[in-house]
C-alpha cells in the first residue's frame, strides 16, 4: 500500500519548517489568498531540504477571508486566475532549482469546483494549458477529479481523515456541527482505515468507497505538526509507502 500526504503550507500561518519532514507532497500558496513571495520562497526551500514535492495552491484573491469567501467570476477569469498563480510559484520554484509537480485548488475555489462541472472544467482547462504534465489534486469523486481526468491531465484523489463526510461523498461543511474531527487518536485511526479499505464511514453510518491517493493536513489547524507526526509513525508502522504521487 502506498499513500501521498499533503499540506498546505505558505500561508504564512502554522509552522511550515516543522511540518515538512512528515510530508510527501506540499501545496505552497502563490500569495492571493495568503503568503508572499519570501514566504514562498521558504516553503520551497523547505521542501526541496525534505525531498517533498512542490505543488501550486491557487485560491481566490481574497486575502481578507483568506480564499475562503465564495466568489463569482467567469471561467476565463478563473482560467486567468489559476495560470497567473501556477507561473508566480513556477518562477519561484525554478530560483530555487525545483520543479512543480501539481496543482491543488484553495479553500472556496476547491469546495466550489468539487461540486460545480463547469468551474472544474475551468480549472483543468488552466492546468493543462500551462503544462499537461501537471498532476490535479482534487476531492475524491468530485467533478474537479472528473473534469481533470477529461482534460487529459493525472489526477489524484484527496480525503480528509479529520471532516465529517456526507453519504455522497462530499464533506460536511465547516459550519454545521461536528463537521471537523479533533480527537488525534480517531483521525489517525479513521485515516489508516481509509487507506486500507478505500472507504470512509458517513455521519449516517454508510460506508463510502473513496479513492484514496492523497491524504490532507491542515497546516494551519492547532497540533497540527504533533498529527503529522504521529499519522506517518502510523502510517510507517502499518507498512504504508508515504510517497508523492
Amino acid at each position: 500500500m502506498r499513500v501521498d500526504l499533503n499540506a498546505d503550507v505558505g500561508e504564512g500561518v502554522g509552522d511550515d519548517a516543522a511540518l515538512m519532514p512528515f510530508l510527501s507532497s506540499a501545496n505552497i500558496a502563490c500569495g492571493y489568498h495568503a503568503g508572499n513571495a519570501a514566504v514562498m520562497r521558504h516553503a520551497i526551500a523547505f521542501a526541496r531540504r525534505h525531498h517533498v514535492a512542490v505543488g501550486a495552491h491557487p485560491g481566490f484573491q481574497d486575502r481578507k477571508g483568506f480564499g475562503r469567501r465564495e466568489l463569482t467570476m467567469t471561467a476565463a477569469e478563473v482560467e486567468g486566475l489559476i495560470s497567473r498563480q501556477i507561473h508566480t510559484l513556477a518562477e519561484a520554484a525554478t530560483e530555487k532549482g525545483v520543479r512543480v509537480t501539481h496543482v491543488k485548488p484553495h479553500g472556496a475555489l476547491y469546495n466550489m469546483a468539487a461540486r460545480d462541472a463547469g468551474l472544474a472544467a475551468a480549472i483543468a482547462r488552466s492546468v493543462a494549458a500551462v503544462d499537461r504534465t501537471l498532476m490535479l489534486f482534487g476531492l475524491a469523486g468530485s467533478n474537479l477529479i472528473d473534469e481533470g481526468r477529461k482534460a487529459g491531465l493525472r489526477t489524484v484523489s484527496e480525503v480528509f481523515a479529520d471532516r465529517a463526510y456526507r453519504p455522497d461523498g462530499s464533506l460536511v461543511p465547516r459550519t454545521e456541527p461536528g463537521a471537523v474531527l479533533d480527537d488525534t487518536d480517531l483521525v489517525v485511526r479513521r485515516a489508516l482505515a481509509m487507506v486500507r479499505e478505500d472507504a470512509v464511514p458517513a455521519v449516517d453510518g454508510t460506508r463510502v468507497p473513496l479513492e484514496v491517493e492523497t491524504i490532507c493536513i491542515h497546516g494551519d489547524t492547532p497540533g497540527a505538526v504533533e498529527f503529522a507526526r504521529r499519522l506517518r509513525a502510523a502510517l510507517d508502522a502499518a507498512g504504508v509507502e508515504v510517497i508523492a504521487p
